[in-house]
Formats: structure tokens, sequence, C-alpha cells
């Protein structure tokens, strides 16, 4: 097994109805891997895992094994603030053809001490036989920072091959880098610091981004292991924006917007996690529109000015709000807000004019409510 260069923290698909899209997530996977991935993430924090009951949480891996077929290693998450809990979701993996590694993180809310936190990994790695792990840093999720000189305890274990380190602070994964061997596998847990962290010995990132991009964030990861800084910077200069928009609310909301905008897969979160709020969610479709990440759907000419009125009762009430065909959220009558099924909404007209439409509106009955966007 070869882990170096970039891994996919893969999204998981939901269906409007709350359950794993199966055809979406193969269809991820396998996009991934035909795009030049050098491994994928199944069930890491970008998977929404802490909402997967445990049934969920392997059916996901092993569609990812089966869906891979041995092209790229699986590196699987098994993450548990209870130790012994922990313990028991890696040994499942570890048996697992088709797993070539396992990612846990530190336990989260407990906050222990740091000799807790060698314990607890040190309980995982012995459980797991010769089963490579790889060690989580994100201490802004769990409230558990792992200091250098734990991981430096911690990578005398022998099945202890690295860590991804999302902590953001730069002094830290610099002073990670020296604490551990040269074969230690450090890979950046952040998008936007993947350079730095390679420059200073790290073997690649494990990334978001990469839901969206993996051609652009594998090509990034191989050109600066190859000291080719300037394809790396010129890459970086690019997609930092999106990087950093992917952060712009509770990941992984943001990149599962845009893939929902790509056409990848339904934007459907669970609870606690929300649909995005509109203002940032507009300025996350406009810098992936300006990254080429999207398209921006041509408008009708411009001297035609349609009118649709967008019909909605998921929430109960019959509601209606009067759009402009060339408004972002009509779409000439094909947009949808986020959480909103065919089922329980339609699109009339379009209308002519304006007043047409306002006729047309008027003449609904059983609507409880009646608006006109601001596109109006």
């Amino acid at each position: 097994m070869q882990l170096r260069g970039c891994g996919t923290a893969l999204v998981t698909p939901f269906r409007q109805d709350g359950a794993i899209d199966d055809a979406a997530l193969r269809n991820l996977v396998a996009w991934q891997i035909d795009s030049g991935i050098d491994f994928l993430v199944p069930c890491g924090t970008t998977g929404e895992t802490p909402t997967l009951t445990h049934d969920e949480w392997l059916h996901v891996i092993d569609t990812t094994i089966e869906v891979d077929a041995g092209r790229v290693p699986i590196v699987a998450g098994a993450t548990s603030n209870a130790t012994h809990e922990a313990v028991e979701k890696a040994k499942e993996l570890a048996a697992r053809e088709g797993v070539n590694a396992i990612l846990t993180a530190s336990p989260y809310y407990n906050k222990p001490t740091q000799e807790g936190q060698y314990r607890h990994f040190k309980a995982i790695a012995e459980a797991v036989g010769d089963k490579p792990l790889i060690l989580y840093n994100v201490p802004g999720r769990t409230a558990a920072n792992l200091e250098p000189s734990t991981l430096a305890r911690l990578a005398e274990i022998p099945n202890i091959v690295g860590i991804k380190e999302a902590s953001g602070n730069m002094t830290q994964i610099a002073e990670a880098i020296n604490a551990v061997p040269e074969t230690f596998l450090v890979f950046s847990g952040v998008d936007a610091v993947t350079l730095p962290v390679i420059a200073l010995g790290g073997v690649g990132i494990v990334s978001v981004a990469a839901n969206e991009i993996p051609h652009e964030m594998a090509s990034l990861a191989h050109a600066a292991l190859a000291n080719d800084w300037t394809t790396a910077r010129s890459l970086h200069r690019k997609y930092l924006p999106l990087m950093q928009a992917n952060f712009i609310e509770s990941s992984p909301l943001p990149v599962k917007a845009v893939l929902a905008m790509m056409g990848k897969i339904e934007e459907v979160y669970r609870l606690p996690l929300l649909p995005m709020r509109r203002d940032t969610r507009s300025r996350l479709q406009k810098i992936a529109t300006e990254v080429g990440v999207i398209v921006k759907p041509a408008g009708p000419p411009a001297e035609v000015h349609d009118f649709f009125i967008y019909e909605n009762w998921a929430a109960g009430p019959h509601k209606i709000v009067v759009h402009r065909g060339t408004c972002g959220q009509c779409s000439h009558g094909k947009g949808r807000p986020s959480g909103h099924d065919a089922n329980h909404s339609r699109w009339h007209g379009p209308y002519n004019t304006l007043p047409e439409a306002r006729e047309a509106a008027h003449a609904m009955t059983g609507v409880l409510i009646r608006s006109e966007c601001k596109c109006v």
C-alpha cells in the first residue's frame, strides 16, 4: 500500500427521504477514481458519520470497497469517544478485505489528557494486529489536541503509520513532522495548507475539496511532491477560494451544496445539520462559478422577461412566490430550493408579463401566503 498524494474525504449522499443514496455514492466513488485520486476516505467527518447507524456506516464502506475493486487504497473511518467502542469498530474494519488502513480521530467531547489520548490510540492499534492506523487530529471538532510529543510516542507503535493533521497550526505541524521518523506519514487535513505541509515533509492531503475537484487536487499534491512548485502554486492560487468557501459554514454543508450544483448528489443533510443560509449559499455559488466548477446557466435572451409562479406546500399551507425567469432561484422555472421535492412543490408558467403572472397568482385558490421574489 502506497499512501501518498491526495485522498478524498468522501461525503455521504442522501436521498430526499433521508436514506443513503446508493446510486450517487457509487457514481461519486467511480468518478473520484477515474479522476486520478490516490486513495479514498469513507466515513470520516465529511461523511457525516456521527449521524450514520452502525449498519449504514458499514454499508458506505462496503459500497466504496465494491466500486473501488482494489484500484486505489481505502482508508476507512472508525472513531468513537468511548475507547472500547472505537476498538470494536476498528476491529470490524481490520477484518474487512478491501480496507487498507483505518483512520481514527481523537476522542471527542471527553477532552482527554495527552496520556489519555496515547492510551486510547494504543488500545486501538493493539486490537487491529498489523492493520495500518492513521490518526486524525482535528481539535476544532474534538476539543482534544494531539501534541507533537504525544504523536512521537505513538509513532513508536509499529502499525501507527501516519496522521491527518487538521489543527491548522503550522508551527505545531512543523514540530510534529520533526518529532516523528521520516517514514511516518503526515497528511494535511486542511486543503488550504497542503503546500506548506508538503514543503515541510508531509506526504499529501486528505481533502474535502477533492469531492468537487478530484483531478485538480490530485494534480496539486503530485506537483508539490515532485517539487514542481510552479504548477502547484498555480493550482493553489486558482482553487484557494473554493477551498476556503468549503468552510464558509460547517463542513460538509458547502461541499455538498456545490456537489448538488454540479448534479452529483442531492443537497440533503441529516440533523443537526441544516441547509446553508441563502446569503452564504449565493456567495458559495458565485465562487464555484468563478473557479469553473459549475457553469452559470444561460438565461433567456435579454429581451425576454418570462415570469413564473413557484407553489410550495412542504411545510403545510400552500405558499406561492412570483419570480422573473432570469432569477437565479427560478432558473427559468426549473430551480427548486434545497429540501423541496417535486411532490410538495411545482412551477406554473411561463407568463409573458408581470401583470399576467400577478393575475394568475391571485386567481389561485387554497393559497395562504402570496409573495414576490426580490427579482421582480
